[in-house]
């Protein structure tokens, strides 16, 4: 497989906070790669470095390397560009005050993209792939704000998927969604796979299960386990500390 990531030796610093340290590892083409690990284990800060959002943070002292493609993602000053490549998806929906058309188009006419047709198309395939067409094809022009919680969080990867990412970084995105929307935006990630790579922070054990190709367990800033699932969920020789995790003795 090849790697479309490759984490070398990052740690991250806010203030004298250690958030996580001495990470290294690859993330293939075509995965869904999850991390699961209790509160404060640094996932989703990690997710922000690979993202470059970590930029935003005054306070935050980054040292090591991340690699997109072999090439390291830092070597641009902007980071804009970055981000047009690695989406990001957060745990609380925000719809922008905006329709839902504008919602979807918004990231590409700020990057110069114009083309009434171009758009209209990006944002029908956007949708389509966020499961969410079906629902909203008949208002476009309605407020985004006024979905339900479940289309607003599928509008946010919409909104993501609009910039036509190579990987897309998901962080507890079922967190404030019921069930059955929750079953719905993982369908759609197991297709989304087949066209980018997929990186996904959760914190429920089954969800890693169901839709990791390979897991990663952080604990205190740590990766203390990683391996394909079939080991990781099912090895009784794993380190006692994922077991624990993973048979809710703690998190």
């Amino acid at each position: 497989m090849n790697k479309k990531i490759s984490i070398k030796n990052l740690s991250l610093t806010y203030g004298s906070t250690c958030a996580f340290k001495d990470l290294s590892f690859d993330v293939f083409e075509n995965e869904i790669f999850a991390i699961i690990g209790p509160a404060n284990s640094g996932k989703s800060s990690l997710l922000k470095c690979i993202n470059r959002m970590i930029d935003f943070n005054t306070e935050a002292r980054l040292t090591g390397d991340i690699l997109l493609d072999d090439q390291s993602i830092f070597s641009e000053r902007e980071s804009n560009h970055l981000r047009r490549k690695i989406g990001m998806v957060s745990p609380l929906p925000v719809g922008l005050p905006l329709s839902i058309r504008e919602n979807v188009t918004y990231a590409p006419r700020m990057s110069g993209i114009n083309d009434p047709k171009l758009l209209q198309e990006i944002m029908e395939d956007s949708l389509k792939k966020a499961a969410l067409w079906d629902e909203v094809k008949d208002r476009l022009d309605h407020l985004a704000t006024k979905l339900s919680g479940g289309q607003q969080q599928r509008l946010t990867i919409a909104r993501a998927l609009s910039h036509r990412p190579q990987i897309l970084c998901l962080d507890e995105f079922s967190i404030a969604i019921d069930p059955v929307t929750t079953t719905k935006i993982e369908a759609v990630l197991l297709e989304l796979k087949k066209h980018m790579t997929i990186i996904m922070v959760t914190n429920v054990i089954n969800q890693a299960k169901r839709l990791g190709d390979r897991t990663c367990m952080m604990l205190s800033g740590e990766i203390i386990d990683l391996d394909d699932n079939q080991r990781l969920f099912n090895d009784p020789n794993k380190d006692q500390r994922t077991r624990d995790y993973i048979n809710g003795l703690f998190g």
